[in-house]
């Protein structure tokens, strides 16, 4: 990380905050729905699906589930880990506090409330793991839970696109579904992609798993810089098509370019490009839905569109949601479904923070972003 400044840019704030916000919205959305089918959603809601937030099985509306959580512990992983290379004079810490970040998102799934500090413990500290939203277990992957104890760090300035030795041939969405914090850093689509795909390989293995992340952080990087919704699908495409084993992620990206081009969404399309349990598929329909819809009045049938499919409903809408925030901002994002979503002010403040951090050098309390 450089630490270029970005300047205090109104419209880019209202992106970080719209792409983190809307990834809530999305997985909030998807979440009731995330284990049905398309004839069962129908049956339980209508010939049309769910067409506004719903309750869970604990008839609660709007909570949300381990991918946005696990986005937030992305976010504060980038902001601590830039601090400390301001503060410190160099980097190359990234996907090691990526990585413990992840370690305090791991406490929020194996315990009720904040676990006690011991006094040299540098993984359980900072504001992010107090707030008690987060301890929730709400059917978080499987790859997460088991590649975070294998203690892997990978190597921040390492090949991109090698098989990685924790659950080698995991792909799962797990890694997609929290990495559009890494395009929002400020820092370019090359850069995003690089930490996304690295920092993938902390839980999941598989090539593709990385390039899937490591693609939506290069389509978020580009939102951020204003380009359209199908220029930065593009350009992720091209820098995609740089790394060898990039085919099968491509592939399914073409597909969706390909089949939003038609026009006429349906949730059979939707279906075509898979169920959205592995990284590429949840990326393809995250962007289909976003390419097939992608004007400003269009952002509540885009999610819409992105959770009504028999498959993993809160990660496809979840990304659909980054994406739409990344492109519209967050005053585009439905109102009467933002004020229902589960830890709103905490991910509106992180999103802040992230900002913050990224256009300045922030000396900030240590009891909030320790640097160690």
């Amino acid at each position: 990380m450089n630490g270029t400044p970005w300047g205090n840019s109104a419209t880019r704030r209202a992106r970080v905050r719209g792409s983190l916000l809307g990834g809530a919205i999305g997985d909030a959305l998807g979440n009731p729905v995330e284990f049905l089918s398309l004839a069962g959603i129908r049956r339980a809601y209508g010939e049309q699906g769910v067409r506004e937030p719903v309750a869970d099985g604990d008839g609660v509306v709007g909570r949300v589930t381990d991918d946005t959580q696990m986005t937030l512990f992305t976010a504060e992983g980038l902001i601590r880990a830039h601090s400390r290379a301001m503060s410190k004079g160099m980097g190359g810490a990234e996907t090691a506090m990526v990585r413990n970040a992840y370690l305090r998102w791991l406490d929020t799934q194996n315990h009720p409330a904040p676990p006690a500090r011991g006094g040299d413990d540098l993984v359980r500290t900072g504001w992010l793991r107090q707030q008690r939203f987060l301890y929730a277990r709400r059917a978080p992957g499987n790859a997460c839970l088991t590649g975070l104890a294998a203690g892997h760090i990978p190597d921040p300035t390492g090949p991109i696109g090698l098989p990685g030795p924790v659950n080698t041939g995991s792909k799962g969405c797990g890694t997609v579904m929290r990495s559009a914090p890494f395009g929002l850093i400020g820092e370019g689509a090359a850069t995003g992609f690089a930490l996304a795909a690295r920092c993938a390989q902390i839980t999941h293995g598989h090539p593709t798993g990385a390039f899937a992340a490591g693609a939506l952080a290069a389509i978020i990087a580009h939102l951020l810089e204003g380009d359209s919704m199908a220029g930065a699908v593009l350009r992720a495409m091209e820098l995609l098509a740089r790394h060898p084993g990039h085919e099968e992620t491509t592939a399914v990206l073409r597909a969706a370019v390909d089949l939003a081009a038609q026009g006429a969404p349906t949730a059979e399309k939707v279906e075509s490009l898979g169920a959205g349990w592995v990284a590429e598929e949840a990326l393809a329909i995250a962007v289909y839905c976003a390419l097939v819809l992608p004007g400003a009045d269009e952002v509540a049938e885009s999610l819409l569109l992105s959770v009504n499919h028999s498959g993993d409903s809160d990660s496809t809408g979840s990304v659909c949601g980054n994406l739409l925030g990344a492109h519209h901002g967050d005053v585009q994002l439905p109102s009467s479904w933002l004020v229902l979503t589960e830890g709103r002010a905490v991910i509106a403040e992180l999103a802040d923070d992230l900002c913050l951090e990224f256009e300045q050098a922030v000396a900030w309390p240590q009891e909030r972003y320790p640097v160690c």
